[in-house]
């Protein structure tokens, strides 16, 4: 078993780890750490290929069988993408079949069976840091991915000039509102009837000489009202 003292982050090699079985994330963070490596790990096909654009990075050791776009076409994103595409599938032995063929088509640099152990990396390491081959499945990439492909959109979108605005002066008058007029059908409230009745009542309450009180209510009323 080799081994290579570990180095700083910021000399060391990176290798994307793309798998979302989180023993085997485990086991490769440990084999390819020992490798010198710096790892970066991603659990999305379709995520690891935005991971792949951005990172750039050395190695990127992808399983087959992963979420939302299998190892298979996002290898094949990466290497339409460009760059040193350096791709080693992983696959349980079940997929050993569909493996072979993924890394015929993708231009992978091999495959391994889970669980990876460093033994088996040793045996084919000169393989993984060798030539990358051509990949066949481009061709038929448009094919093999499901439905339509996101297409890049330029940063800025020209818009419309916004039309000017009309002068006040073209603009139409405002109409005149209609003026509050007295409803001359509108019936007087008969304040005064009302008054004289509730005072009466009042009176009548208190016992006292209706007449002159009542002569005494039509003057006052008469001066108030």
């Amino acid at each position: 078993m080799s081994y290579v003292s570990e180095v700083s982050s910021d000399d060391a090699p990176t290798v994307l780890i793309v798998d979302n079985n989180q023993m085997s994330i485990m086991r490769l963070r440990e084999v390819f750490r020992k490798r010198g490596f710096a790892t970066e790990v991603c659990e999305d096909g379709d995520v690891a290929v935005d991971e792949y654009i951005k990172l750039d990075p050395e190695l990127v050791v992808m399983s087959l069988d992963i979420p939302s776009l299998d190892g298979h076409l996002a290898a094949l994103e990466m290497r339409e993408h460009g760059g040193d595409s350096r791709i080693l599938f992983i696959a349980p032995n079940r997929l050993s079949e569909l493996a072979v063929h993924a890394t015929h088509s993708a231009g992978a640099v091999g495959w391994l069976s889970k669980p990876v152990s460093q033994t088996q990396l040793d045996e084919i390491w000169d393989q993984v840091l060798g030539d990358i081959p051509e990949a066949p499945g481009l061709e038929d990439i448009d094919e093999l991915y499901p439905g339509d492909r996101i297409q890049p959109q330029p940063d800025e979108i020209d818009l419309p000039p916004i039309a000017a605005l009309p002068s006040l002066e073209s603009l139409p008058p405002l109409a005149e509102l209609p003026s509050a007029e007295p409803d001359v059908n509108e019936t007087p409230r008969p304040k005064k009837r009302r008054l004289k009745l509730v005072l009466l009542l009042l009176l009548l309450a208190t016992g006292a000489g209706v007449y002159f009180q009542w002569e005494w209510i039509n003057e006052t009323l008469d001066l108030l009202l």
